[in-house]
């Protein structure tokens, strides 16, 4: 028991003389000043020297490269225009010249189809004629053909009556009955 007391009593001198945490023992506050200051002066460097710079010329690059990207884009925006609008006109000229193909083809037509108007009046016109020639034709030997029975007719008449009559005489009283 006496070395269970000797010990609590060891102890309790310990603690006693412990300040507690180092930190707050105002006896180690200029060391802890300084080291402060030394550690803060060393980050300083560190920082300003070598992680600032870095980051300075990351930023610098990717404002420089936005700053390209930006004028690429608006070069290329212009480009867009331009490329449109001669599109605009390719397209207005394509239409003209799809306009003027147009018209002369209905052109065209129409004189081919006037021409070919004009060839089937032409044969149309010679076909009445030869026509009307056939018609003449057909009229005409069919006139002679009833002249032929009607001399026919009016000589065996005349001689079924028992009269004798001139084939001349006969032919002329035809002719004359025939003209209306």
């Amino acid at each position: 028991m006496a070395t269970e007391t000797e010990g609590s009593a060891y102890g309790a001198a310990e603690a006693a003389s412990a300040p507690g945490m180092p930190q707050l023992d105002f006896g180690t506050f200029p060391n802890q000043i300084f080291w402060l200051v030394v550690t803060l002066v060393v980050i300083y460097f560190v920082l300003s020297r070598v992680a600032l710079p870095r980051i300075a010329s990351v930023l610098a690059e990717r404002q420089g490269t936005i700053t390209n990207d930006l004028a690429a884009a608006e070069e290329l925006k212009q480009k867009a225009v331009e490329a449109e609008e001669a599109y605009n006109k390719a397209l207005a000229d394509a239409r003209a010249e799809a306009h003027r193909i147009v018209a002369e083809a209905r052109a065209e037509i129409q004189a081919d189809l006037d021409a070919a108007t004009a060839r089937a009046d032409e044969a149309i016109a010679e076909r009445t004629a030869e026509s009307e020639k056939r018609i003449a034709e057909i009229r005409e030997s069919a006139l002679d053909g009833v002249r032929s029975v009607a001399n026919d007719i009016a000589q065996d008449v005349v001689a079924a009556m028992g009269v004798t009559a001139d084939d001349a005489a006969l032919t002329a009283a035809i002719e004359t009955q025939l003209k209306g």
